[in-house]
């Protein structure tokens, strides 16, 4: 079911609604949250300023940046908004707006206050901590002064007899007033520009300063950017007044804080009981302020989903309403879109109530109107066909109706990158990550997550699908990280040497092993082909008939699919002349090769199919000899080869000069058709005979086919080569994991050191992961993206419609409230 709902788009229908105006806003409410109806902007000549419901949209982005206001708040306070259930409540816009309104004034009148008193809050805790460390330097500096000074006084007690003869009888005095008096200033200063700052002063003031400094344990707020920084407190003394404006400018430009110091000591002890005592009334107003406003964090918190879905939904709703066209002199808006041909009667059911609930006394119109250009592409999808669908669209967006490959893509996909990958082992680590995905995707699907992680939850399925069909071609491959297993039975062949056992035969490298059983092997490639002197070869035809196999039947999946589409896109002449000599001309060369490859398997003969292939060509009716299949192979080749070569002028000139000949008799009809009418008739028909004649010419048409010709001949060859890539990059996988498999893991464990095997191992499993599991897994699935969009699509699948993008409720964004 799901598969038919993907092959072709729903069917859609271009609608008209005639909407009351009093109703026009419930209207498109339920409309959206139905999210059915696509619809077309009428007023496309109308900026966004000039549209009726311009004011609206701007009082909803105001109303949706106090919300984003309201919700950064809240988490820089390290809150989160508590969850309220939703309920069905209606929510006046007008309403919500003065409350928005209210409470940002509030909480910015609150912010401010709240600044405000934590700078001061700020300033006061480094004044206390100046007030600590500069009383500690001059306590310290009393205390020495007190020592000398007592030192001095004994010393000169003692020498007092001595210096009485030799002192002169007139001692020099100096003036207490032309004495020096130092002067000093106090602050904080950030610790790492401490010694820059020490620098400075002792520049401009050219030495004649004293600095004093003491680092504060911890870190403080600094009152200018209420960060947290580590600071030190300083003292610096100075001589003069010159001195002191080169430091109060140095402070300046170092963002030191500067705080008064008295010198004496009763009013130090005053000034810190006050600095304590604001500093606890000022705590208190900070709790009192902080707790009021959590208050108000919790009461926007309980709202604030509710509100905020509210907002983007009337805003999404008015800019609907500004695509509608009005009717001034009815009062009712005109609206146009698509939907779906079976979401008609949700959309008349949505409309019934939207007038019912508005109380309008005329129900709005709904009309279908006839198609004149070419609708969206719908196509209903679920959270697992969802990213096969993206996959194709990412390609282009596909035709109304035109046959959609996302349904083949769920299957072949996954199963062409699987024929590149195979190997169960990795297969098993892929199916671990996409089952990480897939268990806990409601949990993922909540979190923000990176870049590449966002790409592997989205396409978490198409990794589940790549995983389980890589397990099941690595077991047809019957490759373990490299390593074979025998689950599936014995093998065929033996060491010809009796002696030694199939495992441990020595010309297994060499000479080869002989069949002994013609039971083939259960399921998939028999174990003892690995590293054996058959492995390559054996491996190498395997793989490559396989990828032709495949690559043919995708093509020919892709022609047939281009008939499908005749229905709607093309007529009987494309059919003909299109699609019949595409799939003879395909088929009769590289159908006939997948036929043999098949029938050589069938027999277990050995003909060369390459001498087949190249002498159907260069030698059509010679004798095929021991390459011969079947019987009358010759006479098959030589018909097979005729259809070829007659597919290619049958493309090429039928259906132009079919054209031709049409286009001349509707000219012809016209023409007779003109004589019967009156002159202004015939002159209006000869218009338009000028007209179609201008339309059509036989030269673009020849040509148009020539190159559509010419391009299938050389792509049905060059599509078929680029199927080999699944071969190659099959081969380069299980080559890369047998080169790390024995010149790693097997190298080291080739010791007995433990650590030699455990660094061997760690080795090993960086490498399986960093090359197989993530390089290796990026290159096949771009080669398999490759196959379907050139090789596959290419041959049906046009891709130039455009997606249906109803207005939905459901998909808006947080991108939307900008």
């Amino acid at each position: 079911m799901v598969a038919m709902d993907l092959f072709r788009s729903e069917e859609m229908s271009l609608v008209q609604l005639i909407i009351p105006a009093e109703s026009a806003h419930d209207t498109v409410i339920y409309l959206g949250e139905l999210g059915l109806l696509q619809f077309k902007d009428l007023n496309p000549d109308k900026s966004p300023f000039q549209r009726t419901y311009a004011n609206q949209v701007k009082r909803c982005g105001e109303m949706a940046r106090k919300l984003r206001y309201f919700h950064d708040q809240i988490a820089k306070a390290g809150q989160t908004p508590a969850q309220r259930p939703m309920v069905d409540k209606s929510v006046d816009l007008d309403e919500l707006e003065i409350k928005l309104t209210e409470l940002e004034a509030e909480l910015l009148e609150i912010n401010a206050n709240t600044d405000k008193l934590q700078r001061a809050h700020s300033e006061l805790v480094e004044f206390q901590l100046v007030l600590d460390k500069a009383g500690a330097f001059f306590s310290s500096a009393r205390n020495t002064a007190s020592t000398v000074q007592q030192q001095r006084a004994d010393a000169e007690n003692e020498s007092s007899i001595e210096e009485s003869i030799d002192r002169p009888l007139l001692q020099e005095q100096t003036e207490p007033s032309k004495a020096a008096r130092l002067g000093f200033i106090s602050g904080v200063v950030p610790k790492a520009k401490a010694a820059s700052f020490e620098r400075i002063l002792f520049r401009a003031t050219r030495g004649n300063m004293f600095l004093k400094q003491a680092p504060i344990e911890g870190t403080t707020i600094d009152p200018a950017t209420g960060e947290e920084t580590e600071k030190t407190v300083f003292v610096v003394f100075f001589s003069g007044e010159r001195a002191k404006s080169k430091v109060v400018k140095i402070c300046e430009a170092f963002g030191a804080n500067r705080y008064p110091f008295p010198e004496d000591p009763n009013k130090q002890w005053q000034m810190k009981s006050e600095v304590e005592t604001r500093l606890s009334e000022l705590q208190n107003t900070l709790d009192a302020g902080n707790h009021h406003r959590h208050n108000i964090f919790n009461n926007i918190g309980f709202n604030l989903e509710r509100w905020t879905i509210t907002v983007r939904r009337d805003k999404a709703a008015y800019h609907t309403l500004n695509m509608l066209s009005i009717d001034v002199t009815r009062k009712c808006l005109v609206a146009e879109g698509w939907c779906p041909v079976s979401a008609k009667p949700k959309i008349q059911d949505a409309l019934q109530r939207a007038a019912y609930d508005s109380n309008s006394q005329v129900n709005t119109i709904f009309r279908v109107f006839r198609m004149k250009e070419s609708p969206p592409s719908y196509f209903e999808t679920n959270k697992f066909t969802n990213a096969f669908q993206e996959i194709v669209e990412a390609y282009g967006v596909g035709r109304y109706q035109e046959a959609n490959p996302g349904c083949f893509t769920i299957i072949t996909f996954p199963f062409l990158f699987a024929v590149m990958f195979g190997d169960w082992g990795h297969g098993i680590c892929l199916l671990l990550g996409a089952l990480y995905l897939v268990l806990n995707e409601k949990n993922l699907g909540k979190q923000k997550l990176g870049d590449i992680m966002e790409m592997a939850y989205g396409g978490r399925y198409v990794i589940l699908l790549m995983a389980i069909f890589s397990i099941y071609t690595g077991f047809i491959y019957n490759e373990f990280f490299s390593v074979p297993f025998g689950f599936f039975g014995g093998s065929a062949y033996r060491c010809p040497d009796p002696q030694f056992s199939i495992e441990n035969c020595p010309s297994a490298t060499t000479s080869g092993v002989e069949k002994w059983s013609y039971e083939p092997y259960a399921f998939g490639v028999d174990p003892i082909w690995h590293g054996s002197r058959s492995e390559l070869p054996f491996t190498n035809s395997l793989k490559m008939k396989m990828s032709i196999l495949l690559g043919i039947s995708q093509m020919n999946l892709g022609i047939l699919l281009s008939y499908f589409n005749a229905k709607y896109f093309c007529s009987a002449l494309d059919v003909w002349y299109q699609f019949i000599p595409q799939l003879l001309f395909l088929n009769a060369l590289f159908g006939y090769l997948s036929f043999l490859i098949v029938l050589k398997w069938c027999q277990g003969s050995k003909p060369d199919l390459y001498h087949v292939m190249i002498y159907m060509f260069l030698s059509p009716t010679e004798d095929l000899g021991e390459n011969q299949l079947f019987s009358g192979q010759t006479y098959v080749q030589i018909i097979l080869l005729l259809i070829a070569l007659v597919a290619v002028p049958w493309m090429l000139f039928p259906k132009p000069l079919i054209l031709r000949n049409q286009h001349i008799q509707k000219m012809r009809g016209a023409t007779y058709g003109a004589l019967r009418r009156s002159d202004s008739s015939a002159s209006e028909a000869e218009v338009d005979s000028d007209h179609d004649e201008e339309e059509f010419e036989f030269s673009e048409v020849l040509v148009h086919q020539m190159i559509h010709t010419i391009e299938f001949v050389l792509g049905a060859v060059s599509n078929t080569a680029s199927y080999l890539r699944l071969w190659a990059l099959s081969l380069a996988h299980a080559q890369l994991s047998a080169v790390f498999y024995e010149r790693v893991l097997m190298f080291a464990w080739g010791y007995s050191n433990p650590v030699i095997r455990l660094i061997g191992l760690i080795v090993f499993t960086f490498v399986t992961f960093g090359v197989l599991l993530l390089m290796e897994t990026l290159s096949a699935f771009l080669h398999a993206l490759r196959l379907h969009w050139v090789e596959f699509q290419n041959k049906f699948y046009q891709g130039d419609g455009y997606k249906f993008k109803p207005f939905a409720f459901n998909s808006l964004s947080e991108e939307d409230d900008m």
